[in-house]
């Protein structure tokens, strides 16, 4: 149970919530505010039910997979603004017009219910929010300029590189441009939300939740809520929070991972952190034969390189049968959270309250599959 006074109207009609609360009836402003004071120490919470499903024998680190799910914003999309309308607004906000009236108010009659200085601070006030808006998303695309010419940059060096070891000049891709795009948003509700696509088609205002998500118990053994709505970039942080789990719950053997991971860098830090991956390197078709499901795997390459010996051992009959379980470790996971816990939005704003709130949903979802996995005695 996820709102607030939901759980100040439990804490009358059930005798389980009764106990919890110690017969209490917190005030649902009161529960709202100890959730967010206490975001930071739900982390630490979340360890410490790791550590007890791991005293209890229910966790294991073996294969770990990780995969994200979109969960929407605690704000519509309707309230995007991109930087184009901005400007149009804008103009259409200028009070030229209205100054004009205000002179000729003498003069005949205005229509009814309109005040003009009321009108006139309204209009003053929305200017002020959409000069806000726009100076954010400037900002915004400052940054995203320094990081891609650094990216462009080192694909430079990389591209010379290769033209002086083959001779010939590699095609490469324009800079990127400075300034901001007609179509940078920002949401006007939760600004740091991101438009993102969605399954099924469509965008939403949403977040990217991630899960590492341990074979067998299917408990998440790590989370995390980023703003970017691909993958690619999610591997390493996620690799962080694995290192930084206790020695005592042991450490992932392999990680598996569908292509929107995929890159040789995720490659060779998952080698450096010493967990072996098996990332897909391109999307597979669906029912492949019986011959293709069995085929041998080809030679394996002579000193190969991280990338090829993954390759190489998702070609293989064990290496397959372990990437097949990635599918069915971390959504089942994400869709009882979402369809049978009923977590289809944060009910929080900003990034740091909603990685401390999708903590709190995992270590719920954590606490309910440790009893079923409790063994029947």
């Amino acid at each position: 149970m996820f709102s607030s006074r939901k759980l100040e109207r439990a804490t009358y009609d059930s005798v389980a919530f009764r106990f919890i609360a110690a017969n209490q009836h917190p005030d649902h402003d009161t529960i709202a505010a100890f959730r967010r004071r206490f975001l930071k120490e739900i982390e630490g919470l979340f360890v410490q039910v790791l550590e007890v499903a791991r005293e209890m024998g229910v966790l294991k680190m073996g294969p770990v997979a990780l995969d994200g799910t979109k969960i929407h914003a605690n704000a519509s999309r309707h309230s995007a603004l991109s930087y184009e309308h901005a400007g149009r607004i804008e103009a259409q906000l200028k009070v030229a017009e209205l100054l004009a009236k205000a002179e000729a108010a003498d003069r005949a009659d205005l229509p009814d219910g309109l005040s003009i200085p009321d009108e006139l601070a309204r209009r003053e006030e929305r200017l002020a929010k959409l000069a806000e808006a726009r100076a954010k998303i400037e900002a915004r695309a400052r940054e995203r300029f320094e990081r891609e010419r650094a990216e462009h940059e080192a694909k430079l060096a990389a591209r010379d590189a290769k033209a002086a070891a083959t001779g010939r000049k590699p095609r490469g891709k324009p800079p990127p441009t400075e300034g901001p795009l007609p179509a940078d948003q920002i949401n006007l509700t939760d600004e740091q939300s991101r438009i993102m696509p969605v399954a099924g088609g469509g965008f939403e205002q949403c977040y990217n939740a991630q899960a590492a998500v341990a074979a067998g118990s299917l408990l998440v053994v790590a989370a995390d809520v980023v703003q970017a709505p691909n993958d690619k970039r999610q591997l390493a942080p996620m690799l962080g929070k694995l290192a930084v789990l206790p020695e005592d719950l042991g450490q992932p053997e392999t990680l598996l991972a569908d292509t929107g991971y995929f890159s040789a860098a995720n490659v060779e830090a998952c080698q450096t952190a010493g967990i072996a991956p098996l990332i897909a390197l391109g999307r597979e078709g669906h029912h492949p034969s019986l011959s293709e499901r069995f085929a041998e795997a080809p030679p394996a390459p002579d000193d190969p390189t991280p990338v090829e010996a993954m390759a190489h051992r998702l070609k293989t009959l064990e290496g397959r049968k372990l990437y097949a379980q990635r599918k069915h470790i971390p959504e089942p996971v994400f869709g009882i959270i979402k369809s049978v816990l009923g977590f289809r939005q944060f009910l929080l704003r900003g990034l740091d309250h909603v990685r401390g709130e999708w903590n709190l949903v995992t270590m719920a979802w954590n606490l309910k599959r440790m009893f079923a996995l409790i063994p029947a005695t």
